[in-house]
């Protein structure tokens, strides 16, 4: 059986992909617009998503581990089903002949590079659903350099907490160890919640929540942010002198004399 999604069916999966692609064939958005995701809020990345009709892309409720922490990055997702014995052989066999070391966790944590966020579907188990304790959250960090997220649970939250170069974001903290469950496939669709989640995403993490963008879409969202941002520092300038009123700046669209004002603060490098 294929434990990780292949190649040809993950390109056909993300075929509005308008960037190039890693090995294992998930789009490869470029770091720039990755960075530049980095900087912009939930809420202005669910404008553009809800304007194309992406409107279960967001996931709230989370238990953070570093809520001074933005995760962004391209997703890798996972999914765990709850334990069937002749599924769960059939798993195990296929790991062990494919030379797969440890724990079925650790075969999904072996697969990420750094750029990547793992995404897991646990079915929101945290009690016998603790995906990572401190030693494969540490294993995570020095891959990715960035973090996960577990519809599940963790433990050794102590130890988590103490990572500098990560952020997690999960249902809840258990001591127990994962059990009874079965690994169901690495890269593919995945359901976190209420939104739709497929590998090659680019998630944002914040203290909001999570948000997961189509690649082919990441672009719009940067560049619409960023001229948002962007109007909102001149609108803002614009009340505190007192030039403009309220009811003129806090509207979708200024009136011709409004913008070209502001293009020509643009041309003048903002100011």
């Amino acid at each position: 059986m294929d434990l990780i999604y292949p190649k040809a069916a993950l390109t056909e999966l993300t075929r509005l992909n308008p960037f190039d692609r890693f090995e294992d064939g998930r789009p490869n958005v470029p770091e720039d617009l990755i960075q530049r995701l980095a900087k912009i809020t939930t809420e202005e990345a669910w404008g553009v998503l809800r304007k194309h009709n992406y409107n279960f892309q967001f996931e709230g409720n989370w238990l953070q581990t570093h809520p001074d922490k933005i995760l962004v990055g391209r997703v890798v997702t996972a999914m765990m089903l709850p334990y069937r014995p002749d599924f769960h052989d059939l798993v195990q066999e296929t790991g062990v002949s494919q030379k797969r070391i440890g724990g079925q966790n650790s075969w999904v944590i072996d697969t990420l590079k750094e750029g990547d966020v793992l995404v897991v579907d646990l079915f929101g188990k945290v009690k016998n659903g603790t995906f990572v304790g401190d030693n494969l959250s540490t294993s995570i960090q020095t891959r990715t350099k960035r973090g996960a997220i577990f519809d599940g649970g963790i433990r050794d939250y102590q130890g988590i907490v103490q990572l500098d170069n990560s952020a997690f974001f999960c249902r809840g903290v258990d001591p127990t160890a994962i059990a009874d469950v079965t690994l169901g496939g690495i890269n593919l669709p995945i359901r976190i919640g209420q939104t739709t989640v497929l590998p090659g995403d680019v998630v944002l993490g914040t203290p909001t929540g999570v948000i997961f963008i189509p690649p082919h879409l990441v672009k719009e969202v940067v560049e619409t942010a960023e001229d948002v941002q962007s109007r909102d520092v001149w609108g803002k300038q614009m009340l505190s002198a007192g030039k403009y009123t309220p009811g003129e700046i806090d509207v979708p669209t200024w009136l011709e004399h409004i913008e070209t004002d502001y293009q020509g603060w643009l041309k003048n490098g903002g100011k």
